[in-house]
């Protein structure tokens, strides 16, 4: 009896609210599924929650069309590769350079980059489209690519700086001691330790790039917009194309999701690294 009251217990109070907090995640994933397969018959009349006739002519239509899909999506993984290239090299020779060195205005300095993450990145479409104007980058990738950089860039200092202050400095005095020099100790000791921590920087900073909008929109032109301005055009003022919005908005979670498979166990243990101190 005892038992049967603690397992309804368990359910009511652990069970039952974790499924309910699933269907609501889930859930909006899955309505846009449908919507991207049901026949354009169904996408204004009464609400099913399954179409009666499959239909993928939504996804054949979105790299068909005068959309061109297919070239947003390849602006995007340029962009959101690159500036993931480009600023994880940066905050990790920043963050190293932090963690292992003292030197004055080293606080202010690591103060400032926190500072950075206080205000909305709105504030920096002005001054930047004018940098990019006068380096003749507007309306190209690298304008983008550098635009990202400069609010990716300081997290990633913040949050690899934590990562370098938790790896004992036993272990590279060790290698120098071996003969190694300061820059082998580096490549060879501790980067391959901290590579899961490498992987969590990375797959925030290409998440932050992929779906960006507001500097995408700003900087970009039909030839070199990104995915989110591409689906943003497919949302008019006399009406939406649903069918197409919601199967690219499939297919462009698709990279995403696989990125995560593949990497979702180190990108654990980089985004856990240091919470257990021993």
């Amino acid at each position: 009896m005892r038992d049967r009251k603690q397992l309804a217990k368990r359910i009511f109070t652990l069970y039952l609210p974790l499924v309910l907090i699933l269907l609501f995640i889930l859930f909006p994933f899955y309505w846009t599924f449908i919507t991207s397969i049901k026949p354009e018959a169904e996408l204004y009349g009464a609400a099913t929650y399954w179409p009666r006739n499959i239909t993928w002519d939504s996804y054949r239509k979105l790299f068909t069309t005068t959309l061109n899909f297919f070239s947003a999506m390849k602006n995007s993984f340029v962009v959101a590769a690159s500036t993931t290239l480009v600023s994880l090299t940066a905050s990790t020779l920043a963050a190293y350079a932090f963690s292992r060195y003292h030197f004055p205005g080293r606080k202010f300095m690591m103060s400032l980059f926190l500072s950075n993450n206080m205000f909305p990145t709105v504030l920096l479409l002005i001054p930047l489209y004018t940098l990019m104007r006068k380096m003749g980058l507007l309306y190209k990738p690298g304008a983008l690519i550098l635009s990202y950089t400069t609010f990716t860039l300081p997290f990633s200092v913040w949050l690899l700086n934590g990562f370098f202050n938790d790896l004992p400095m036993a272990l590279e005095e060790a290698a120098l001691v071996d003969g190694c020099n300061r820059r082998t100790a580096f490549f060879k000791i501790v980067l391959p330790i901290l590579g899961p921590c490498l992987v969590a920087t990375g797959v925030y900073i290409f998440m932050t790039s992929w779906n960006e909008y507001t500097f995408a929109v700003m900087f970009t032109n039909n030839a070199t917009r990104t995915i989110p301005v591409a689906l943003k055009s497919l949302i008019g003022q006399l009406g939406v194309q649903w069918d197409l919005l919601t199967a690219g908005g499939i297919i462009t979670i698709i990279p995403v999701c696989i990125m995560f498979f593949f990497a979702q166990k180190r990108l654990v243990e980089g985004l856990t690294a240091g919470a257990v101190k021993g």
